[in-house]
């Protein structure tokens, strides 16, 4: 599986394509605008985009999604406990000097343990309440994408409406932590890491 990472949005979000080398169907994983190196790379890999999958819908992770979806004519999945946010990016916005934007649309919800097929490859969902109550982490091929439920060294803020410090050290530590040591971790935000890695050297856990 090809996986490339990009750095987009107003925040520097990582957004993740994902490529079965197989059968060239592919995922994106967060959209934080509609970037021309995506794009590129996503015609030079000669990849089909099937889904852009959310971790959660702060407007840093969204703000791509309309655009991107007329460009890659695919389904965009959130989970049913953050659509909420997607109507409120406006709110986050003029904190950062942006202009209003157009409400993200999205297709279709799933749920935790869902299976989301794309050529031979199959995400699993893991929802992990705690950033936001409808924050999700994706497993595939040993690779966990996390959002920002885990970065290096550190978590997801909980300060935010719908974040809760006790959901967020529940999903790290009893279903994350739980995951093999040698998984590797790509988060919202920041450099990789692994569950090892996190285990030892996480000091806000």
């Amino acid at each position: 599986m090809i996986v490339k990472q990009f750095f987009a949005g107003p925040i520097n979000a990582n957004n993740y394509l994902l490529v079965d080398e197989t059968t060239k169907d592919a995922v994106l994983i967060d959209c934080s605008e509609v970037k021309e190196e995506i794009l590129e790379t996503i015609k030079e890999l000669g990849a089909k985009v099937k889904y852009i999958l959310l971790t959660h819908g702060h407007f840093d992770h969204v703000m791509g999604v309309n655009e991107m979806k007329k460009h890659l004519n695919c389904e965009v999945l959130i989970h049913e406990k953050d659509v909420e946010w997607l109507s409120h990016i406006n709110e986050a916005l003029p904190m950062f000097g942006l202009p209003p934007a157009e409400i993200p649309q999205y297709d279709k919800n799933f749920s935790d343990g869902e299976v989301i097929t794309f050529g031979n490859k199959n995400i699993k969902v893991i929802h992990t309440p705690g950033h936001t109550q409808g924050s999700v982490c994706f497993m595939i091929d040993g690779k966990l994408f996390s959002g920002d439920t885990l970065f290096k060294e550190a978590v997801g803020r909980v300060d935010l409406p719908g974040g809760s410090w006790n959901d967020i050290q529940n999903s790290i530590v009893n279903i994350l932590f739980k995951l093999d040591n040698d998984t590797i971790v790509y988060p919202g935000h920041g450099d990789a890491t692994s569950i090892r890695y996190e285990k030892e050297f996480n000091r806000e856990i």
